[in-house]
């Protein structure tokens, strides 16, 4: 679709990669209407006509996650729905998808092109580690990784209370740099994307491409905190 994001980053030639939005497709409001989540109460035929148009458009079999803000990491596997919140692969014509609207999509490659990984990245996924456990399943150094960043939920939006901030720098101290006062007495505005690219450098991975997104203030993308009841775009990286 001509209005979908291809990410701006030095991936190998037959790594692949797209971000769709929230058009081209056949749902209704308040999903309208590229909807490809099927766990938001939109119309599961909605979202299966949906989710044919997107592999038919790729010419890929994209690897659905039931997606809990863990750190589970699973092999990609387009014939089952497992539990996890981030998926890698080495087969071609596979891809790795995550459902987000406001979390942060993760995607990563090696610099030889040969496994692709995504990672569902909210504010508990990411303290709790689930771009680490990713770059540990791709099993190459970490030098060797690139990672770009999606649509997420931006700093000037990302509203949190003192409990989020202590999650990250109880064990990562750094990321004190990622929070500053909010307005409101007692919060904190939040940069997910710094604070990403600071916890992947603490791992050794520091070629992090993409950020700057806001999905509370662009319109392309489903945002949760801009309307509750809303759809899923989705972020896919696969070798061709």
């Amino acid at each position: 679709m001509t209005d979908w994001l291809i990410p701006d980053w030095p991936a190998p030639a037959g790594v692949k990669s797209c971000v769709t939005t929230r058009v081209g497709g056949v749902s209704q409001a308040s999903f309208d209407s590229f909807n490809l989540g099927d766990h938001v109460d939109d119309r599961p035929e909605s979202v299966a006509a949906n989710r044919q148009r997107l592999t038919s458009s790729l010419n890929v079999q994209p690897a659905w996650l039931r997606q809990v803000h863990g750190v589970v990491v699973a092999q990609a596997d387009p014939l089952r729905v497992v539990e996890a919140d981030a998926s890698w692969t080495m087969t071609p014509g596979v891809a790795c998808a995550i459902m987000t609207a406001d979390c942060l999509p993760a995607l990563f490659c090696d610099r030889a092109g040969s496994r692709v990984a995504a990672a569902h990245a909210g504010w508990r996924g990411l303290a709790a580690g689930v771009l680490e456990a990713t770059v540990d399943h791709l099993a190459v150094p970490a030098s060797d990784i690139l990672v770009w960043l999606g649509p997420a939920i931006g700093p000037q939006a990302f509203e949190v209370g003192p409990e989020v901030r202590e999650a990250f720098i109880s064990t990562h101290p750094e990321t004190a740099q990622a929070f500053v006062p909010s307005l409101n007495a007692g919060r904190f505005m939040a940069d997910i994307y710094a604070l990403a690219r600071l916890r992947l450098a603490a791992c050794g991975v520091t070629a992090v491409y993409g950020g700057g997104f806001c999905t509370v203030n662009d319109p392309r993308f489903y945002s949760y905190r801009r309307s509750a009841r809303t759809g899923r775009f989705a972020s896919l990286v696969w070798i061709d």
